[in-house]
């Protein structure tokens, strides 16, 4: 399979060249799923990918033949990217107060397949957003995570759902700034209401969030068609120049929207024609909870999967029993899998708080609601990393990061390599 550990080579002496290995399976790439296939490694990159008839012509026969034969139905897939992750394993990145904590939640969905995933924060006081973007800064510094989203404060009161009402703001560009700065360069996406004032024009908060390298995401809204046109327009113009390419987003699509009606069409129905012309990624929470699974595949076949990416939206309870956790200030209960606001004039739970699933689990949901088994992968590793403009990452191509994730036919995770080391 994948050795546990390759020692990195001693500077003092002279080095040597990188450790080679292969893994075997059938493997999903970016575009198909190539039977009986291997997946060849050099160091922490990846070097050959291909079937294993081929193996000996490309140079890597060695490698291949020395590989342990896998179990039938074994798959090998890309480590996979989330673009919006609370936490896991019991712990939650708006809550983390120390690394332990906040690498508690990267290790719980790492060790599931997730080998690059953003950091996402809930809409909280200033002071707090702040101190909390220092600290994920630091696992960003470090490469443990690609980032930090920030979903809220600027969301819309109507369509808040798990958010905090208080901490709920109309645009600050100067909250902005000091956000950008506490993450230092790291905050990668942010989720904005496009009916809240001061989200959209001129100096408002997404020509600012533009201007720092940030892609605004669409989300929490309860905007017209109108209103959601007007900003995707005005985003998507702002990053056509973008180095690297990046593409705005659509926050968890439907989920805390304005409902698509055949008479009042709002901002659902404005996010599904810019994603088929190719102006902006939807997300899709497609775990089973969130969506009926005809919309994930609907949506899919709709705007095509490069402009769909698989997210969890996971929280503390991602990988954790039933029970009650915190999602920053918010009190949620899980029950049967599923989260919910503590709400006393709902006892049988308020608005949906994130997910509990891994993001493997979101792809085998995707699988069994139609979606193929290549496009599903493809929209939970290669699309996110495109968005994040992560050339590095996202899929089983050689010179990428070896991330790998060795499945069996059910998709239940049996091995995870995070640059060339096993997890």
């Amino acid at each position: 399979m994948v050795p546990d550990h390759v020692p990195p080579p001693d500077s003092s002496e002279t080095p040597v060249a990188p450790a080679v290995f292969a893994v075997r399976g059938d493997v999903v790439t970016p575009d198909a799923l190539v039977s009986d296939g291997a997946v060849v490694v050099a160091g922490d990159r990846i070097v050959w990918v291909g079937p294993l008839e081929d193996a000996a012509a490309a140079g890597v026969g060695d490698a291949v033949r020395e590989a342990t034969e896998p179990p039938p139905g074994t798959y090998v897939l890309p480590g996979l990217v989330d673009l919006h992750d609370h936490g896991g394993g019991g712990a939650s990145f708006p809550d983390a107060v120390s690394r332990d904590e906040a690498m508690r939640a990267v290790l719980e969905h790492r060790s599931h397949g997730t080998t690059t995933l953003l950091a996402s924060l809930v809409t909280a006081d200033r002071a707090t957003l702040l101190e909390r973007a220092g600290l994920l800064a630091d696992l960003a510094d470090d490469g443990e995570i690609a980032g930090i989203h920030a979903e809220g404060p600027f969301l819309a009161p109507a369509r808040r759902g798990a958010h905090d009402p208080a901490h709920l703001l109309p645009g600050d560009v100067s909250l902005v700034r000091e956000l950008v700065d506490a993450s230092r360069g790291h905050l990668r996406t942010m989720t904005v209401a496009p009916d809240v004032d001061g989200v959209r024009g001129p100096g408002g908060v997404a020509d600012a969030l533009v201007r720092a390298g940030v892609v605004p995401s669409i989300g929490h809204t309860d905007a017209s068609t109108e209103q959601a046109e007007e900003l995707i327009a005005q985003v998507a113009g702002a990053l056509a120049d973008a180095r690297p390419t990046r593409r705005m987003t659509a926050t968890h699509l439907f989920n805390a929207m304005r409902p698509l009606h055949h008479r009042d069409a709002g901002p659902v129905a404005a996010c599904l024609a810019a994603a088929r012309r190719g102006k902006l990624v939807v997300e899709l929470v497609g775990d089973g909870v969130h969506l009926d699974p005809a919309v994930v595949r609907t949506v899919v076949q709709t705007v095509g999967v490069d402009q769909v990416v698989l997210v969890t939206d996971a929280m503390a309870a991602a990988g954790m029993a039933d029970g009650d956790y915190d999602l920053g200030p918010m009190s949620v209960a899980v029950t049967d899998g599923v989260a919910r606001v503590v709400d006393p004039d709902h006892p049988g739970g308020g608005a949906i708080a994130g997910g509990t699933a891994h993001l493997v689990d979101v792809v085998r949901s995707t699988v069994d609601a139609g979606v193929p088994l290549v496009a599903a992968v493809r929209s939970a590793s290669w699309v996110p990393a495109g968005v994040l403009g992560l050339a590095d990452v996202g899929g089983l191509v050689a010179g990428r990061r070896a991330d790998l994730v060795v499945t069996d036919r059910a998709l239940r995770v049996q091995h995870v390599c995070r640059g060339g080391r096993s997890v």
